[in-house]
């Protein structure tokens, strides 16, 4: 074939021997164009020198999807980081909730010295001021006609200062009520630092002991902090308890007390438990 040319339907419109001034192994591609039309400076009915438009434009929409694509691929990703790292829920402060019975009625201090007093077994929790923070509400003043209790209680509410609220989440490794509980007289008779106390609150989970009657102070370990306090407020034009603060450390499980979950809202019903009860106090 070697000095050679191809007739006019040869597959190669140009002297096969300019093939062998390629160097070897150099890899190269032809396309089969008519004799005629090369004769006649064209290909495929457009001149050697135009530029093909529809493959322009193709190139223009494969570029635009190019852009488009990598811009949605951003907002995706955005999303997805905004859905592992959810924003932290809470409060900005302390709001004032209302109290309510365990019937939905405003809860009064009344109600409070007639329903609930020192003697009450059943554990009486409200959620404030988050919606996983339950917190005891607690009379300490005696029944009628009876006798002992505590009257005058720091932050204490009612014509005895003896309605308090304190956490119901122990603060050693955060069991909730009932594992927590108040214990009424003679529920389990102890001694703490050498004196007896008829009434405190317990933690079965590991034996944390608080002072009802004193802050909710620490009386035995392994907790080292007392139980935050609510800060409860009596308004005497109608008789009605409202929760409008926490005092002390923050509620266990929570690095701050306002921050972890939702607000409870405008108001919080009391509800009731049975307490889990276990004597064996250190």
């Amino acid at each position: 074939m070697m000095g050679r040319t191809c007739s006019g339907n040869c597959p190669v419109p140009f002297d096969i021997r300019s093939i062998a001034r390629f160097p070897v192994g150099q890899t190269y591609r032809v396309g089969r164009v008519p004799a005629e039309r090369l004769a006649a400076g064209t290909a495929g009915g457009h001149s050697s020198n135009e530029v093909d438009e529809t493959k322009r434009n193709m190139l223009k929409l494969a570029v635009l999807a190019g852009v488009v694509g990598a811009a949605g691929g951003g907002i995706v990703g955005a999303s997805l980081q905004y859905v592992s790292k959810p924003p932290l829920v809470g409060l900005a402060g302390y709001p004032k909730v209302q109290l309510l019975d365990l019937d939905g009625s405003p809860l009064t201090v009344t109600k409070v010295l007639s329903e609930y007093n020192l003697t009450t077994h059943e554990v009486i929790t409200f959620n404030y001021p988050l919606t996983d923070e339950p917190n005891f509400l607690l009379n300490l003043a005696p029944p009628a006609g009876g006798s002992g209790g505590a009257t005058n209680v720091p932050n204490g509410i009612g014509p005895q200062g003896s309605i308090v609220a304190y956490s119901a989440i122990c603060q050693h490794l955060g069991c909730p009520a009932p594992n927590i509980s108040y214990y009424p007289p003679g529920t389990c008779p102890q001694t703490f630092n050498g004196g007896s106390l008829d009434f405190y609150i317990h933690c079965t989970c590991h034996g944390s002991t608080y002072n009802a009657a004193d802050r909710a102070a620490n009386l035995t370990g392994p907790a080292v902090l007392p139980l935050p306090q609510v800060i409860l407020e009596h308004d005497t034009t109608d008789d009605t308890i409202y929760a409008v603060n926490e005092i002390g450390p923050p509620v266990n499980g929570h690095l701050d007390t306002l921050q972890g979950s939702y607000g409870v809202g405008n108001s919080s019903q009391l509800s009731k438990q049975s307490p889990i009860v276990a004597c064996n106090i250190a």
